[in-house]
């Protein structure tokens, strides 16, 4: 069934399964006989085609709302299989239904790749520069697209199960409003979701009640002084003194005004003034990240900063300007949902393969839609269990495809039992 011609070229190595130096999964490692009969045929039948998916996915990373042939590939290969896929209002993501009936569960998938450039040697390594799925949405996509396609092979479905591929999570706010403003999760009751964990064996996936990711604001800061030489400071308003008041200041006054247990962290990630080392700057910049796994404390932070920088900068004299940037709620799993889930991935993989996480100080805006709907988000586990753990975001990050099959499983059998509730 491999359908690979949206931007698949002849003697692509990324679509050769044979002498690619990486070896396949097998169906042994896929939790063969645990049913239901239609599902284990089509995943039997499937395997080197959810491999190819795979591997041609990655070697065509496209970043956030840029995905539009991986967008077409995905239209392509649902409508093959006689579904009708409908694409996204900017041409990016889409949404598909699979089954008929009133009751409908969704489950999402992010497509978008990262600026990055890879740096793994595989044979089916990235090939567009500077631009890599380092964070393995290439491996959520095809295990959607793999579970839709399973899905669609059932003699009957108990409802309708709709695929979210979403674009643009990489960035915030993030595209998962793009894609309820255009329908998403009309109609849906529940939503689920997963995300490759490098700190998690093949086979086993994380899962948790409440916060899982953490609220993720932008700050900026730019303050202003008139400047002057640095014999002189009581003659002007000494701005690098004023950065690093903020600097130190900002983080613990919040440390004394929010819930420690509200897991919120104020880090910074830039600053920048000056150059000349006898001369006070007429302006400076920081930037950073503000996060919390609370979200009452998220939508309090915004005047809570505000106050705070104002009352620290104030009586240092320099002039500033804040720029608050919201960025993706926390995801909160919901104790209901939660219990579907980890239901699912018992009947799919086993109770061995149960396993809990931490809440991630990492942002995911998956979070949007469940602010609409209850759902759950679970950790898929890569690690092939021996060797470095790779971590997400960097050239070097690769997964062990043995988890496409168990992802698969996973979110078949998710959306059946949340279907059967």
């Amino acid at each position: 069934m491999t359908v690979l011609d949206s931007h698949a070229q002849e003697g692509d190595p990324d679509v050769l399964l044979t002498d690619s130096g990486v070896s396949m999964p097998t169906v042994e490692d896929m939790g063969a006989g645990r049913g239901p009969s239609w599902l284990d045929g089509w995943l039997a039948g499937s395997i080197g085609d959810i491999v190819a998916w795979y591997r041609h996915i990655h070697a065509h990373p496209e970043l956030s709302r840029q995905e539009f042939q991986t967008t077409q590939l995905l239209a392509t290969m649902l409508a093959s299989a006689g579904l009708q896929p409908i694409i996204g209002p900017t041409g990016t993501g889409l949404i598909c239904d699979v089954g008929t009936g009133d009751r409908c569960v969704a489950l999402r998938a992010d497509i978008d790749a990262l600026p990055l450039q890879e740096a793994t040697g595989l044979p089916f390594s990235s090939r567009v520069d500077g631009v890599a799925h380092s964070c393995g949405h290439d491996a959520h996509t095809t295990i959607l697209l793999a579970a839709g396609l399973a899905l669609a092979s059932a003699p009957e479905l108990p409802g309708r199960v709709r695929l979210i591929f979403q674009p643009a999570e990489e960035v915030m706010p993030g595209g998962a409003l793009d894609m309820i403003e255009a329908g998403a999760l009309k109609g849906v009751e529940r939503i689920f979701g997963l995300h490759c964990d490098p700190r998690v064996e093949v086979g086993r996936v994380g899962t948790r009640v409440g916060a899982i990711t953490s609220a993720t604001d932008l700050l900026e800061l730019r303050l202003t002084s008139p400047g002057g030489h640095t014999s002189r400071p009581h003659l002007t308003a000494d701005l690098v003194h004023a950065l690093g008041t903020v600097i130190t200041g900002l983080p613990a006054l919040l440390s004394r005004r929010v819930d420690p247990r509200s897991g919120t962290v104020l880090v910074w990630g830039a600053v920048h003034a000056g150059e000349a080392p006898n001369a006070v700057p007429e302006e400076g910049l920081l930037r950073g990240t503000l996060r919390t796994g609370d979200h009452e404390v998220w939508e309090d932070l915004e005047p809570l900063v505000a106050g705070l920088v104002q009352s620290l900068v104030t009586p240092l004299g320099v002039g500033y300007e804040l720029h608050h940037r919201r960025g993706v709620p926390p995801v909160v799993n919901d104790s209901e949902s939660t219990a579907i889930l980890r239901a699912g991935i018992e009947s799919a993989l086993g109770g061995d393969a149960l396993a809990g996480t931490k809440q991630s100080s990492g942002g995911e805006d998956f979070g949007w839609y469940l602010e609409h709907v209850p759902g759950s988000f679970a950790r898929l586990g890569v690690w092939p269990g021996d060797g470095v753990m790779r971590d997400l975001h960097q050239p070097t990050f690769q997964l062990d495809e043995r988890a496409l099959l168990t992802g698969v499983r996973v979110m078949v059998h998710t959306a059946l039992t949340s279907l059967a509730a």
